[in-house]
């Protein structure tokens, strides 16, 4: 008997758990991509892109396709995602696993700031820093919009909609980035201050690295809460175990 997994992907983790799924025998997996990067990695496995239409669409869609398990291995900050699927896990039955890789942790010699969200970030900029390296990705930068006085860098994979700040400068490009790249940037820039979410991971902690090298602060925007009950485990081979297949 064939079990059909699907994962709700777009990270790192997403395609290396594909991939682990699909090698093994009697598995089938479906990873859904929400659609907002043109060009994501190759992915093993069936791959569908757009949303489910909310919770309800979400669970229909295990109904019709005879899921027998999801994991969320969504973006820390895709809360809206994860409710989703706690939601429609619950309407249904299924097993629900949530992937998430473990958050940065400050180290010796780190000027951290913690906010709960982008609207704070952007409040406290002002009393920290004037030259932004803002590597928050392309969403959710309108919160930073209306900041006179303050030079923005920004960093993306592809290029962010409007509204951004009136003095920005884009830079378009895709990690991982090397301490040494990270480096080269800040200086180049002249950049006082960096503001980023909590994605974890090592993949883009070098700018951590480097601004701690340089004695710069670091706005760092805490992950928004989980669901209260859902499993939560830290890689590919706890998802396994979680599901039975490891």
């Amino acid at each position: 008997m064939t079990r059909h997994v699907l994962v709700l992907g777009g990270t790192t983790e997403a395609r290396e758990l594909a991939a682990a799924l699909t090698a093994l025998p009697g598995v089938r997996v479906t990873t859904s991509l929400a659609g907002r990067v043109t060009r994501p990695g190759a992915v093993a496995g069936d791959v569908r892109v757009g949303g489910f239409g909310g919770a309800d669409g979400l669970a229909d869609w295990l109904r019709e396709q005879r899921a027998d398990a999801v994991v969320d291995a969504t973006h820390p900050f895709a809360a809206g995602i994860t409710a989703n699927a706690a939601r429609a896990a619950a309407a249904t039955g299924l097993p629900l696993v949530v992937l998430r890789r473990p958050g940065w942790r400050p180290d010796a010699g780190d000027r951290w700031h913690e906010v709960a969200s982008l609207p704070a970030a952007a409040e406290l900029l002002p009393r920290v820093g004037r030259r932004v390296l803002l590597t928050t990705g392309r969403l959710g930068l309108a919160a930073f919009a209306r900041l006179d006085g303050l030079h923005f860098v920004v960093r993306s994979v592809e290029p962010p909609a409007a509204p951004l700040p009136s003095d920005v400068r884009l830079v378009l490009a895709r990690g991982p980035f090397t301490v040494a790249d990270e480096l080269t940037l800040l200086r180049e820039h002249r950049i006082d201050v960096v503001v980023t979410k909590d994605s974890g991971g090592a993949a883009t902690a070098a700018k951590l690295h480097a601004a701690r090298e340089l004695g710069l602060p670091v706005v760092v925007v805490r992950r928004p809460p989980l669901p209260q009950g859902v499993t939560v485990v830290p890689d590919v081979g706890g998802v396994l175990e979680r599901l039975g297949l490891g």
